[in-house]
């Protein structure tokens, strides 16, 4: 009988000696931090079991949860104000005896990284695909272990294309004249196939190691920060990747949406401001999954929403970010999202994030925008919303006919519902982005055309947004995403044309480069743009025109879709232009000595600064 006991003593002991930390998120935190609480996510084997204690001055245990799976523990800490930095030891005891202890980071904040500027007007964000862009390093092409590897000919898998080769193309981008870069996900998306796109996280810490990984994630900040360029992350809080690991070890049972039967969302955002949406539709839009690779994540889960709250400060602080783009804004728990905006812009004031609300009635878009007066009460505190009324306005008002109600008309009267909005200027506007047919194929790649819209987007209200390729004329066949997202032509060894180098390209590419290079370098210091107010007047005979102006600056812009030239007499626009003498033309280059009237060339548009 002594021996069996002895032996259940000595069994009970090696299991306690074997328990250990596999994971403690978030992985490390600052000191002084405005908000004094820090939750630790810790995930290890059975060590529920276990008490925890530490001691470092300005650290406090607020408290210890238990949950449903015994392999995990989220230790509530406070920190005070004047906190230091250092590291301390998590002890992990039973029965007052250690079983194991956990070194935790408190790390020391950069300079004013309170005060960080987030992307505004002044900017024009460059959107990039990574896996598509251009294949830097081809040493992390294939990386033992992960699901997937390189097949190139293949348009839903991994192209190579990585962080490295963002790094070496930023010259490039600077030349054109972008301030600011928004990536595709870049987090780990361990998934068995399709995975390039980056939806589908499985590790919220760790950047994917086919992209290069944290440290190429950091070069790239690096490396932006020496040409002043700001860096935007794109997030998704609604789903993640079903290889995720917690996938194989759940923290609850409603840790995820309609788990384990999994439904499919019915996409009808709209039932979140309909007066008569019913609850079972409700339910089907925020709970439902978008495919069944992507679990839905149960925001309205206290530890679940604090994960994901401090997940994106610590990139924030971690990377240096000056921006966040989250996907698919209305899908998530609203209230969780209401408190996730709250929490950012309380830590860094002038940051910036955008949603994406696919929807094209700005009614519904504006709802999420911060200061919006809801008639529910809801109170979101995101600065901004991708504005997709306006990039539909403008696709089918250039393409369609012109008559009293299609063709520029739609774009005047969409801007004309900008009284919806709390912060019009403040919207992130584009021609197209990765989910929808590129702009060049969206107008019947009428170059033309392509060249109006990119015009109209880079001096409009708002913050503009251009995808990669836009500028050498980047086309599709086909209208899948693969399709869409196609690889930048010079970001693989042995490309018979180089973008880069302008190699093989056309004389009409070469020519699209040289016109976004053009107004986009101007309008980096063109502060009119970025802060004047906006007037237009109606469309007439197939031009529309507008103004950006200040008190003391203005700016004229007059779309052309005839297939002649139009001379315009400006009487029309004194209220704006009486102030004024004559102009430079930004995209020729040309000097107007009397602005009573404009000469535009046929199906073109023309940017006119003024001058007393």
């Amino acid at each position: 009988m002594r021996k069996l006991f002895a032996l259940v003593i000595l069994l009970i002991t090696l299991q306690v000696g074997a328990q250990t930390v596999d994971r403690v998120e978030p992985p490390n935190w600052w000191a002084g931090m405005k908000s004094t609480e820090l939750q630790l996510m810790v995930h290890g084997t059975d060590i529920s079991n276990l008490d925890v204690s530490f001691d470092y001055p300005g650290v406090e245990l607020e408290s210890v949860s238990k949950v449903e799976n015994p392999n995990y523990l989220f230790i509530d800490l406070k920190l005070a104000k004047d906190v230091k930095p250092g590291a301390f030891d998590i002890h992990f005891k039973t029965r007052k005896k250690e079983v194991f202890s956990y070194s935790y980071e408190l790390r020391e904040r950069k300079p004013n990284s309170a005060e960080r500027e987030g992307f505004n007007p002044s900017d024009v964000i460059c959107l990039i695909t990574p896996d598509r862009f251009v294949n830097g390093d081809p040493s992390n092409d294939e990386v033992e272990g992960m699901k997937e590897g390189l097949n190139r000919a293949d348009k839903w898998g991994r192209h190579g294309g990585d962080i490295q080769g963002i790094i070496n193309s930023l010259d490039y981008l600077q030349k054109l004249g972008y301030t600011a870069v928004w990536l595709n996900p870049v987090l780990e998306n361990d998934m068995p196939g399709s995975s390039y796109h980056g939806y589908a996280t499985t590790d919220f810490y760790k950047v994917d190691a086919r992209y290069g990984g944290n440290e190429a994630y950091l070069r790239l900040k690096e490396e932006l920060d020496k040409r002043g360029m700001k860096l935007i992350m794109d997030m998704i809080f609604n789903h993640c990747g079903s290889e995720h690991w917690w996938m194989h070890d759940m923290p609850m049972k409603d840790w995820l949406n309609n788990y384990p039967e999994i439904k499919i969302t019915n996409h009808r955002r709209t039932v979140n401001q309909d007066p008569y949406a019913s609850d079972v539709d409700i339910s089907g839009m925020v709970d439902g999954w978008f495919v069944t690779a992507m679990p839905d994540m149960n925001q309205q889960n206290p530890f679940l929403a604090k994960y994901l709250i401090q997940n994106s400060i610590w990139w924030i602080e971690y990377e240096g970010l000056e921006g966040i783009r989250q996907d698919t804004w209305p899908y998530p728990d609203k209230n969780m999202m209401s408190d996730w905006t709250k929490a950012v812009l309380e830590e860094y004031p002038n940051f910036n994030i955008v949603g994406e609300e696919w929807s094209l009635n700005p009614a519904i878009v504006s709802y999420w925008q911060e200061g919006q007066n809801n008639r529910d009460g809801y109170k979101n505190y995101a600065p901004s919303m991708m504005d997709f009324p306006l990039q539909s306005a403008v696709s089918e008002g250039l393409k369609n006919e012109e008559t009293w109600g299609t063709g520029l008309i739609q774009i005047y009267e969409m801007l004309a519902n900008d009284f919806l909005y709390p912060d019009p200027e403040m919207l992130t506007i584009f021609p197209d982005n990765h989910d929808m047919s590129r702009f060049y194929v969206q107008v019947g790649e009428d170059v033309d055309l392509l060249k109006m819209g990119v015009a109209f987007f880079l001096t409009t209200r708002g913050i503009p947004q251009i995808y990669y390729g836009t500028e050498i004329l980047m086309r599709h066949d086909g209208s899948e995403h693969g399709d869409i997202r196609a690889d930048f032509p010079g970001g693989w060894e042995g490309d018979k044309v180089n973008a880069f180098t302008g190699e093989g390209l056309s004389a009409e590419a070469k020519d699209m480069q040289k016109y976004v290079s053009t107004i986009q370098n101007w309008r980096k210091t063109a502060s009119v743009i970025h802060r004047g107010k906006l007037k237009h007047f109606a469309p007439e005979e197939g031009t529309y025109v507008y103004f950006r102006y200040t008190e003391d600056a203005a700016v004229m812009v007059v779309l052309n879709k005839n297939r002649e030239a139009k001379t315009l007499k400006t009487d029309r626009f004194n209220e704006v232009i009486s102030a004024y003498t004559s102009g430079k033309e930004i995209i020729s280059g040309s000097t107007i000595s009397d602005i009573s009237s404009v000469t535009v060339p046929a199906r073109s548009a023309v940017i006119i600064e003024l001058k007393k």
